[in-house]
């Protein structure tokens, strides 16, 4: 696998395992995450899986987590 970079896709990201949350939906409008190599996490949509990856640090990623854990993204679930 080359260098993975913001945008790349994901389709390039050979030999990662990409896993959803078993609360995603039948419909298949889910977000991804694959652990990378180097410790880097990376996000892609599973309706468009050849399309660009994001690619986040480790701390970016456990940011988010305890943000969500905490609530502060609450006001973005469609149903409260």
């Amino acid at each position: 696998m080359n260098e993975a970079y913001n945008g790349m896709p994901a389709t390039e990201l050979d030999g990662v395992v990409w896993q959803k949350s078993r609360h995603s939906n039948s419909k298949g409008n889910c977000v991804e995450f694959a652990a990378l190599p180097n410790g880097d996490v990376a996000m892609r949509n599973s309706r468009f899986p050849q399309g660009p990856a994001l690619v986040y640090t480790r701390a970016e990623i456990d940011a988010l987590l305890l943000g969500v854990k905490d609530g502060e993204f609450d006001h973005l679930a469609a149903t409260p």
